[in-house]
């Protein structure tokens, strides 16, 4: 299938959204989005439902915030949902809103300075109207572009993140199902290595089942980025199997491909009691939830790179630290 409808509807509604002044945002919203529009944001956004309310609390004070904001893609995609037996179809983009921070936002201080926030966001489209959203993005990436510290020293490296090194995320147009189908076995058999823990392999050869030995783990802001598998194993999935217990079976909404490119994000996809500290931080022994978007670019059989969102601020609120409230209050270095 080319899914150049649903694809379109996406991309039109992007066009407009750009385009639009803010006392039009809401109209512009209720044109491509359904009535009974179900929009899922990272923390302090949470659910939101129908559009005028996804206007009002998320568009409206992030286009004023971010002045002349811009959508840099670097991937979009579009398949068949394999969570709910290939029924749905969902349009995905990648990449970061870029504008002037010229007015604060969620309490952060503006800069006055360009500033990216990174997103990734699920579309399920049905009778040409967006019906459902699962929009991530990473909030601490910003506090730390103006000038914010919210979490002690990441293991991996923080950068304004690139997209893929193949330039070819971009999919406006079909790409062979063979391709696409091949994409989704190699996400789902990496889903199964992960989540055994128990494999009976030491970590990094466990990885290289599923991964390329150049893999590149794109990671939030808080964890950070970390290239091959000795020092993913070394800077981020060893830390974290080591911190911790407890965790469950992987839940997803939607899990798809297309192309070398596919995805997915649960809401929460899993939970985790951590017992070892994390991202230093003290252990808890709290069980909490992980909502994450995943997206990733396959090379021959294995997966090559990964763009990883996590809703970090939602994990440690459960944990009882109100990352986002503390933060912005504390003047910029």
């Amino acid at each position: 299938m080319s899914y150049e409808a649903e694809k379109n509807v996406v991309l039109d509604f992007y066009q407009a959204l750009s385009k639009t002044e803010e006392s039009d945002i809401p109209d512009t919203i209720s044109k491509y989005c359904a009535e009974g529009f179900l929009w899922r944001g990272f923390h302090p956004f949470d659910e939101l439902h129908g559009t005028n309310d996804v206007a009002q609390k998320f568009w409206l004070p992030l286009k004023h915030s971010l002045q002349h904001l811009q959508r840099r893609m670097d991937v979009f995609m579009a398949g068949k949902n394999e969570i709910d037996g290939f029924t749905s179809v969902w349009v995905v983009s990648m990449g970061h809103l870029m504008g002037l921070f010229d007015n604060a936002w969620l309490g952060i201080a503006p800069t006055g300075k360009m500033a990216f926030l990174r997103y990734c966001e699920f579309n399920k489209v049905e009778n040409g109207k967006i019906t459902e959203t699962a929009m991530y993005f990473d909030i601490p990436h910003l506090m730390m572009q103006a000038g914010l510290q919210p979490f002690p020293p990441q293991t991996a490296a923080h950068l304004v993140q690139p997209g893929p090194m193949t330039h070819d995320g971009l999919m406006f147009s079909p790409q062979p199902a063979e391709e696409g189908g091949k994409t989704l076995a190699s996400i789902n058999a990496m889903i199964s290595d992960l989540g055994q823990w128990n494999s009976g392999l030491n970590l990094e050869d466990e990885l290289r089942q599923t991964w390329c030995e150049d893999m590149i783990w794109w990671g939030p802001a808080g964890i950070g980025a970390t290239y091959t598998i000795e020092r993913y194993a070394k800077q981020h999935t060893g830390v974290f199997r080591a911190s911790f217990t407890d965790r469950s079976k992987t839940k997803h909404i939607c899990r798809m491909a297309e192309g070398h490119y596919g995805g997915f994000f649960g809401w929460p996809n899993f939970t985790a009691r951590p017992t070892g500290g994390f991202m230093g931080m003290p252990a808890t022994d709290k069980a909490g939830e992980f909502r994450v978007i995943d997206i990733y670019r396959r090379e021959g059989d294995k997966l090559a790179e990964n763009w990883i969102f996590i809703d970090l601020l939602h994990f440690w609120k459960q944990q009882g630290v109100d990352i986002l409230g503390r933060m912005a209050k504390v003047p910029r270095t």
